[in-house]
């Protein structure tokens, strides 16, 4: 279901994941206690980043240095978790988007880790983090074109050598974004720094909490990488 390239764990041995499946999610706006959760949360991080600035938070660190070694600038592609950390305090808020998200975006500002949630359905076979070739296609999600990614960076693809996500968890695919048909989830969180393994298990015992509370009716599995 997903995996890393033997490569990526030799070229980043410090890489830890949490994934989730869930079978059975019925992914439409979040109900009023999960909003007052998410307000909540968001409330807390602001309070939180008022005393150590998101460029010094340990996995934001270390996310950049994994970017610039395979040539991604990360000052001009933030990972998901940083891009949402500087969203909130530039803005004051993230908006309500949908059930899945929400819950993705409450623990990924909660914990400053990166948290992408997929729809299955829109993913052949299996993901794997891996290095691009260069030739394999991505479906932007805020464009209508398909691209490429530069060779050597950092990609989720599946069985099929579609993009699922560039330069490792910057942007996700048009492909695989969740909506209100979405039945079958893969969530994944991931970190790099000293503190990563014991992080995403927090995050991920945090995912499969609101996911028991807020998806009572799917059947979900979590599973610890590498």
């Amino acid at each position: 279901m997903f995996r890393y390239d033997r490569q990526i764990l030799a070229d980043f041995p410090a890489i830890r994941a949490g994934v989730l499946v869930a079978e059975g999610v019925v992914n439409g706006p979040a109900a009023a206690p999960l909003t007052d959760r998410f307000v909540g949360q968001q409330s807390a991080t602001k309070r939180r980043l008022e005393e150590t600035p998101i460029a010094e938070l340990p996995s934001i660190v270390a996310w950049r240095r994994a970017f610039s070694r395979f040539g991604a600038k990360p000052t001009q592609y933030r990972n998901a978790a940083e891009a949402l950390l500087r969203r909130l305090a530039k803005q004051g808020e993230i908006p309500s988007i949908s059930t899945l998200v929400d819950i993705g975006n409450l623990v990924s500002i909660r914990h400053a880790l990166p948290v992408a949630v997929f729809d299955l359905d829109g993913i052949d076979g299996g993901i794997t983090v891996r290095h691009a070739d260069g030739t394999e296609p991505f479906a932007d999600l805020g464009s209508s074109e398909t691209t490429n990614p530069e060779p050597g960076e950092v990609v989720f693809v599946d069985d099929q050598a579609r993009v699922h996500a560039r330069r490792w968890c910057w942007r996700q695919s048009a492909d695989s974004a969740t909506g209100p048909n979405t039945r079958r989830a893969l969530v994944v969180v991931e970190g790099l720094h000293e503190t990563a393994r014991d992080d995403v298990a927090a995050a991920l015992a945090d995912l499969g909490d609101l996911y028991v509370e807020y998806q009572p009716q799917a059947e979900i599995s979590t599973q610890r990488l590498p």
